[in-house]
């Protein structure tokens, strides 16, 4: 900052015949030496702070999402999280510090800046700094409209996205409806549409700059117009003149440098607006229970509970349904595709709440257990069973702390997989599993399509509750509950509903689902009907 104003007293010495001295060129290296000491600092602290936060809201972001209700999930695409996470996190953390970093630098060196130009000149400070409210107006308007062009340019990008996602997992149906052509122009006509936000954005940014600079050039020739005056009346001395364009050049850098920090810390925050929302988006449903009784007995009820998805209150999936699943037991729910099944078994997850009604275990409604206390004793194990990326160890206790080697082997052996583990090169710490992961320490298990008996049998499972199609899982069982369109439309033996002649049995006659022969590929396979 004193550079120009060394500069100018040398230039009047060398006009007054003194010469340079020695102090003025000490001056202005002591003067670029501590500025660029300053600057080095002030760099590494915002990096530094940089990284920080983009860890802390990288791992607040996820933590806040995890806890979210399965509605949430259902009704956000996957593409678009992955977009805040990959562009909006990053882009946020960079805008901030950055944007930090600039403003105060930039709004202390105008001010001080500023005031010498006053000191030197008056009437010249007041015109040249006339390019301050001209810039703020010019870039009040620029802002407004990229931050709204921005906000669009993000829907289309994670629309992009989307349409990438669902088509790479929905490949097969897309295959077998010959879709190729419809998926790859509507692929092309969003990939267009982001193009045309892009070149609008470049367009108006040539604009708005080109106004910029046709202000500034207009202010500078009028400076040096009235400068020209002042000069030749004698009220400024040649080095003052050099002094005070300097300093507009520098005052004119950080008016420029804190108007496009403060827009771009505004387009960046109408960005990253999603994140903020997220972050304040509050779960559905409580999730505040405290009791963890040291021991259960496995007993389910089910008394008058209806549930509605919120995407179609006006069909209730389930109706009024009450029946009971007890300790001890094998319970299988049974009924046609869309008849409630795996939405009780949500219920009882509580991966959902009901609507009305309660779902009791051990007498106790549901929401008063401790969430982590709960998940470890009431367990779902899926027909097909989703595999994290890691080793089978971390597949198998995922979600339990302290779990001993011989639970973990206990797990595998119920599973089916030991022989399989123990059969490959690094055993547990191979990267990837093949078998059913065994849940550990359950009270309740949750099969679909299981061998329900054996879980009872080797006492690794107290209440079993079974999902299934298949005639001879259900006759394993102990107890039936079949329901039709939410309902519950009977309950007993298989040998009891069997004579009823009833639900249960019109389920098999009218044939639930149908047995295909394929010539080539697997024997026969059990499909729904439509």
């Amino acid at each position: 900052m004193s550079g120009p104003y060394v500069t100018g007293n040398v230039l009047d010495a060398i006009g007054s015949g003194d010469g340079v001295t020695a102090g003025a060129v000490g001056m202005v290296a002591a003067a670029g030496a501590t500025s660029v000491l300053f600057s080095g600092c002030r760099g590494s602290l915002f990096m530094l702070l940089m990284a920080r936060l983009r860890q802390s809201l990288s791992l607040r972001l996820f933590s806040h999402l995890v806890h979210q209700d399965l509605d949430f999930f259902q009704g956000t695409p996957a593409a678009e999280l992955l977009a805040q996470f990959s562009m909006q996190v990053p882009r946020v953390c960079r805008s901030v510090p950055a944007g930090a970093n600039q403003l105060l630098r930039s709004l202390l060196m105008a001010l001080v800046v500023g005031g010498f130009m006053v000191r030197l000149a008056p009437g010249l400070a007041l015109l040249a700094l006339l390019e301050v409210p001209l810039g703020i107006a010019n870039r009040r308007i620029q802002t407004t409209r990229k931050q709204a062009l921005q906000r669009s340019m993000l829907e289309a990008s994670a629309r992009t996205a989307s349409g990438v996602q669902e088509s790479v997992a929905a490949i097969e149906t897309i295959r077998t409806f010959s879709a190729e052509e419809e998926e790859e122009e509507q692929h092309r006509w969003n990939l267009a549409k982001e193009l045309r936000l892009k070149e609008q954005i470049e367009l108006e940014l040539a604009f708005f700059t080109l106004v910029h600079r046709v202000i500034k050039l207009a202010i500078r020739v009028m400076v040096l117009f009235r400068s020209h005056q002042q000069l030749r009346d004698g009220h400024i001395t040649p080095g003052v003149l050099v002094t005070f364009l300097l300093y507009q050049d520098r005052v004119g850098g950080h008016v420029q440098v804190l108007l496009y920090g403060f827009n771009e810390f505004l387009t960046n925050a109408a960005a990253g607006q999603k994140i903020w929302e997220y972050l304040d988006r509050k779960p559905s449903g409580n999730v505040g229970g405290t009791r963890e009784p040291p021991e259960l007995q496995g007993h389910v009820t089910f008394q008058k509970v209806s549930f509605t998805y919120p995407g179609n209150p006006e069909h209730p999936v389930l109706k009024d349904v009450t029946f009971e699943v007890r300790s001890g037991e094998v319970t299988a729910l049974a009924g046609p595709n869309g008849s409630g099944k795996s939405t009780a078994v949500a219920l009882l997850e509580r991966l959902r709440d009901p609507g009305s009604g309660t779902v009791l275990l051990d007498g106790i409604p549901l929401p008063e257990y401790e969430h982590q206390y709960l998940h470890r004793k009431v367990v779902l194990v899926e027909q097909d069973p989703v595999l994290f990326s890691g080793t089978i160890r971390e597949n198998i206790i995922l979600g339990l702390e302290h779990c001993k080697e011989s639970e973990l082997q206990e797990a595998a052996t119920a599973a089916g997989a030991m022989d399989l583990i123990q059969g490959l090169e690094q055993v547990w710490d191979t990267g990837e599993s093949q078998g059913d992961g065994a849940p550990l320490g359950q009270i309740l298990l949750i099969l679909y399509d299981g061998a329900a008996q054996r879980w009872v049998r080797t006492g690794l499972a107290q209440t079993v509750l079974v999902v299934s199609h298949r005639p001879r899982v259900l006759d394993g069982a102990d107890r039936l509950v079949v329901l039709e369109r939410g309902a519950v439309m009977e309950t007993g033996t298989p040998a009891e509903l069997r004579e009823r002649r009833g639900a249960y049995s019109r389920l098999f006659q009218h044939g639930s689902h149908t047995r295909i022969h394929l010539h080539g590929g697997d024997p026969e396979l059990d499909l729904p009907l439509c």
